[in-house]
């Protein structure tokens, strides 16, 4: 039921009014369309949230953590459908991106068109699902994590503790800030690939010579697996050290602030982003001037900013979360033997 709740409230927000309130906005520049979706994701947090809440209230009320660890997996029951739902989105946008290749009528684009802003939406409710069966299975291995770290409860007022809730805040901004600027140096690298292509190539803009494909995937690629080294570092890194130098008291502390972080931040990034990307697909069926209006040039602003948005940073706070968690459960027994 709660995963439910997540979807349709997902469904509201990326795909409802407030996309065509971001559309509207957007007749007043890419300033206003960025206000716009920034706060439509912002706001698109309170409701998921509240019923992660309630899920994990009435878990423990009726069975207490294998309640809460039981409605991870009731959640994660759906994950046939979710991995369909959220796999159609990329599927339906290919096949846009095939139709504009191959010239096809412009009809064709039109209906590719909007297969893809449906499946911006569905995309967003498998993230909202993601997130958060993250959030309750995180719960349920910091439990086991307090247990055997002998952590009988976790005092705001111990300073290791605030300490550690401080660090997990920060894990959160800096895990997104990397993974958003991989994607802001990859697509650097691809437009300079371009610029080459066009400078080197001549008639790719007349249509007389083919462009060389190939360098431009290779770029993606290589770039997606090489920029992911650090964030993907920091994840199992930074667990490790503050157990081992700070204790496992600070590590609770860490765990509950990336998890609370984290979860917020991952809803919001997805539906922001899922947002600003159906405005400008709704754009582009006429409204506020159509195609090519300064309307469109500001949605196309904020599509930009929220690829990375949807695509990158929000998806992986989910791994963070769990990761982190998991890596904490594992060397316990390094923690006790080294801090105590």
């Amino acid at each position: 039921i709660g995963g439910i709740v997540v979807g349709l409230v997902t469904e509201y927000y990326t795909g409802g009014a407030p996309v065509r309130k971001i559309a509207k906005d957007g007749e007043t520049g890419p300033a206003t369309i960025m206000i716009s979706g920034l706060a439509t994701g912002m706001q698109s947090v309170a409701i998921p949230v509240l019923t992660i809440a309630a899920i994990i209230f009435f878990a423990n009320v009726f069975a207490g953590l294998y309640g809460v660890g039981m409605a991870a997996v009731g959640m994660l029951a759906t994950v046939g459908i979710t991995m369909a739902i959220d796999a159609y989105g990329p599927v339906a946008d290919n096949a846009g991106g095939i139709a504009e290749m191959a010239e096809c009528d412009p009809e064709v684009r039109q209906r590719t068109d909007a297969l893809d802003a449906v499946g911006n939406t569905t995309a967003a409710i498998g993230k909202g699902f993601a997130i958060g069966s993250a959030a309750l299975t995180s719960l349920a291995l910091f439990n086991t994590f307090a247990k055997e770290a002998d952590v009988s409860g976790l005092n705001i007022l111990d300073t290791e503790v605030t300490i550690g809730l401080f660090l997990g805040a920060i894990m959160t901004f800096l895990f997104s800030a990397l993974t958003m600027k991989a994607v802001g140096r990859a697509a650097g690298a691809m437009i300079e690939e371009v610029r080459r292509q066009f400078r080197e190539i001549p008639g790719i803009l007349e249509g007389k010579a083919k462009p060389d494909y190939a360098s431009c995937v290779k770029i993606s690629t290589e770039g997606s697996l090489k920029e992911m080294m650090l964030p993907g570092l920091l994840a199992v890194a930074v667990p490790i050290a503050v157990g081992c130098v700070l204790g496992v008291k600070a590590l609770g502390g860490l765990l509950a602030g990336a998890l609370v972080t984290g979860v917020l931040f991952a809803i919001f990034m997805s539906n922001a982003g899922g947002a600003w990307d159906n405005a400008k697909k709704y754009i582009e069926t006429g409204a506020h001037g159509g195609k090519g209006s300064e309307s469109h040039k500001a949605a196309v602003v904020g599509d930009t900013v929220g690829d990375p948005f949807k695509d990158t940073s929000g998806p992986s706070l989910n791994i963070l979360i769990k990761l982190m968690t998991i890596v904490s459960l594992v060397f316990v027994p390094l923690f006790m033997k080294m801090a105590g």
